[in-house]
């Protein structure tokens, strides 16, 4: 059941022109991180020319204000930035699913305990609560990350219980529960199964959200000021004259066009898979 479900996905994407073109993006830039070593012309915190040098042959993008080049900065800086916004919408789809499908099969006291919890964090002004959360734990890829998922999983534990309630009725998982199946096992083999489409497709979206906070966190100095992300260049940017001195066209303008590119082509995968695992998912949840 997992594997057709992931199948018809993957289907999804190659038929749909805007899931290719998210895909594309992303892979793109996937490739450009992995490949940070051999593609980038000189390392991250290498000074190597004049600072503030405008765009040349030497340095295609200029450098900033102590002389390292910005290109390489930008290429090792996708490293960063993707590791935490895959890593953190990881944690978060983990721990919604798990919450979502304890709540959703045992309900009760369970399902009550969880899902207030779950109001709790939806209802908390979540910028607030970013920034307060970041500027106490300090700044550091691992708070960041957690920060990130403590803030993210309530929206996937939502949408999984949801689908849960639905799965737990149909007549196989009934037959299976009264042949005596544990609800470890009914859960692994029914329950994780039937909901694993729209986990990936809420993955896909927390990684969106959790590059846009990864930047908005970096961008007001609470990242980790020893890792070059595409936040923290913007942040070294702001607080170093960039705007003052005409620098922001090539020290700001590139990572905040790969931010951009970056949160798009999660977005139009996020929206494809969405668009295919809801309908599906309501007609055979109808139709049991």
């Amino acid at each position: 059941m997992a594997h057709e479900g992931v199948t018809r996905l993957g289907r999804a994407l190659k038929t749909s022109p805007p899931g290719m073109l998210g895909i594309s993006v992303l892979a793109v830039l996937l490739l450009m991180a992995v490949l940070a070593p051999a593609t980038a012309p000189y390392g991250p915190r290498e000074r190597v020319g004049r600072p503030f040098q405008p765009p040349g042959s030497r340095h295609l993008l200029g450098t900033n204000d102590v002389g390292q080049d910005i290109l390489s900065e930008v290429i090792w800086g996708a490293r960063v930035s993707l590791t935490i916004g895959i890593v953190a919408a990881l944690a978060a789809t983990s721990v919604g699913t798990v919450a979502g499908c304890a709540a959703g099969y045992f309900g009760g006291l369970v399902d009550g305990v969880l899902m207030r919890t779950v109001d709790l964090v939806l209802v908390v002004p979540f910028v607030p609560l970013m920034i307060l959360l970041a500027a106490y734990l300090g700044p550091s890829l691992y708070n960041l990350v957690f920060v990130i998922a403590g803030l993210m999983w309530a929206r996937p534990a939502r949408v999984v219980r949801s689908q849960v309630l639905s799965l737990r009725t149909r007549l196989y998982v009934e037959a299976a529960k009264a042949a005596g199946g544990s609800a470890p096992h009914m859960i692994r083999r029914h329950i994780v199964p039937g909901v694993l489409p729209l986990v990936l497709a809420e993955f896909v979206v927390c990684a969106s959200l959790a590059m846009l906070i990864e930047a908005s966190l970096s961008f007001l100095g609470l990242g980790d000021p020893l890792q070059k992300s595409w936040g923290t260049t913007l942040y070294y940017a702001r607080v170093r004259g960039a705007f003052l001195t005409g620098a922001w066209v090539w020290w700001v303008l590139p990572p905040g066009l790969l931010i951009t590119l970056t949160v798009l082509g999660f977005a139009l995968t996020g929206f494809t898979l969405e668009a295919h695992c809801g309908p599906r998912l309501a007609r055979r949840g109808a139709g049991r």
